[in-house]
């Protein structure tokens, strides 16, 4: 089925828009070097919406907006990557100490902002990003990251899940294939959150600022 085609089948049922809410938080999902680094196995070509994070993140901080980040991270043995680790074997390259689970030059995060480090597709799984997001009064998660398909698309469902409201930026997040990154941009914008588009966002956190 075509984009148009779906649009015009899911018309009338799955349309809403929740919008924003009243304290955002931002996340960065796995932007690591394992998707930047042309001899990593999952390379994805998605230096673009690294930008467009970086450029987001200039603007939480100038807002004072909570900044978070994920990685993944895997015991030497792989024990801890379970089924997902099985499913897929270029997630080795999460070991602990590879030089794939880096920092990309430009994102190192700084001492008061947060990392989760995680073994699983959603931030949330198996990690305190719930708790502390309640804990600190946020009501809605401002999404980006790798990939758009997995960890990303986890991540939106998760919020959906726990009562945050998801806000999945389309420049800020990226997928080694093109369909796969539409498609799934047009699934969470149809049943899980809000997809929008960076200049909307960056209006938003503006309008924190000033509140």
């Amino acid at each position: 089925m075509s984009t148009e085609g779906a649009k015009g089948n899911y018309a009338g049922v799955f349309e809403g828009r929740i919008g924003f809410g009243r304290k955002p938080a931002l996340i960065l999902v796995d932007f690591v070097e394992a998707y930047f680094a042309k001899d990593s196995p999952l390379y994805a070509d998605v230096e673009p919406a690294l930008a467009a994070a970086l450029q987001l993140r200039d603007a939480a901080r100038a807002a004072g907006l909570l900044v978070i980040y994920t990685n993944v991270e895997f015991h030497p043995s792989m024990i801890d990557g379970g089924r997902f680790a099985q499913k897929i074997g270029a997630l080795s390259s999460f070991v602990r100490g590879s030089q794939f689970g880096a920092w990309p030059s430009g994102l190192e995060p700084r001492a008061d902002e947060l990392v989760i480090s995680k073994q699983y597709a959603s931030a949330f799984f198996g990690t305190s990003l719930a708790s502390t997001l309640t804990a600190s009064g946020h009501d809605s998660l401002v999404i980006t990251g790798l990939s758009t398909s997995g960890c990303v698309r986890a991540t939106c469902v998760d919020a959906c899940q726990h009562g945050f409201i998801p806000i999945v930026v389309e420049e800020a997040v990226g997928d080694r294939h093109d369909d796969v990154h539409r498609a799934n941009l047009f699934d969470m914008n149809a049943k899980y959150g809000d997809v929008v588009g960076m200049a909307e966002v960056l209006e938003h956190f503006a309008q924190v600022a000033q509140a």
